[in-house]
């Protein structure tokens, strides 16, 4: 019986992933270099249309020249023009990377807020804000609640004109967690999911309340007293 030869995997020298993944990196651009210069057969699988058209058309609006164009260009062309286009090239990725980067540090400092509002003594219902920044569908979001807690959910704007889930019933926990799972497949575990009970602020402004309410009393019964006293 022969044996079995195990499967060999090709990683990517940039990002260390197998070149299916590389995409869903912060350096495509140079990942697409090292593939082509290192596996032209496979990076030919891969990538058969050197530039999408997408792309194209967004470099065209932007005036960019699509960093694939530039690559195979550089390839047939003398000394001083490949030297052009390599530093052209380096430019472009080190735009893409820097913007990738800035995307991601701004979802990385930013939170879903989960918020617990109680209506009355034994009903409650939770709003869920934050989630836009995350590409995540808040419409989709709202019906997967609505069929997995068999309960009503929906969409509304906030203060800041930002989408609101709200959904019926003290599910917080359990919206935690699934939320946490959606972040986990973007690979953004360190997201804060900050749960907040809005009994307690509540509770908390009117204790406020009450305390300045006894101080102006205070104030008026001293002033009633010293207008007894005059007469």
């Amino acid at each position: 019986m022969s044996e079995i030869e195990p499967k060999k995997i090709t990683y990517c020298g940039v990002c260390s992933y197998p070149p299916e993944f590389c995409e869903f990196g912060i350096s495509l651009a140079k990942c697409q270099q090292w593939l082509q210069s290192n596996h032209p057969d496979l990076y030919t699988k891969l990538y058969p249309n050197i530039a999408s058209p997408s792309s194209q058309a967004s470099d065209s609006a932007t005036g960019d020249t699509p960093v694939s164009t530039l690559a195979a260009a550089a390839s047939s062309l003398s000394i001083d023009q490949n030297n052009k286009i390599q530093q052209d090239l380096a430019k472009k990725q080190h735009r893409e990377e820097l913007k990738q980067q800035k995307e991601l540090a701004k979802k990385l400092s930013s939170k879903i807020t989960i918020k617990r509002i109680e209506r009355n003594k034994r009903k409650h219902i939770i709003s869920i804000s934050g989630l836009e920044v995350f590409n995540i569908d808040s419409k989709k979001l709202a019906k997967t609640f609505a069929s997995k807690f068999a309960t009503g959910a929906s969409v509304t704007k906030n203060a800041e004109k930002l989408d609101e889930i709200l959904v019926q019933g003290d599910v917080s926990d359990e919206a935690k967690l699934y939320i946490e799972g959606l972040l986990k497949e973007q690979g953004l575990e360190d997201v804060k999911v900050v749960q907040v009970d809005d009994k307690k602020i509540l509770k908390k402004a009117a204790a406020a309340a009450a305390g300045g309410g006894g101080g102006s009393g205070g104030a008026g019964g001293g002033a009633g007293g010293a207008n007894k006293g005059a007469k």
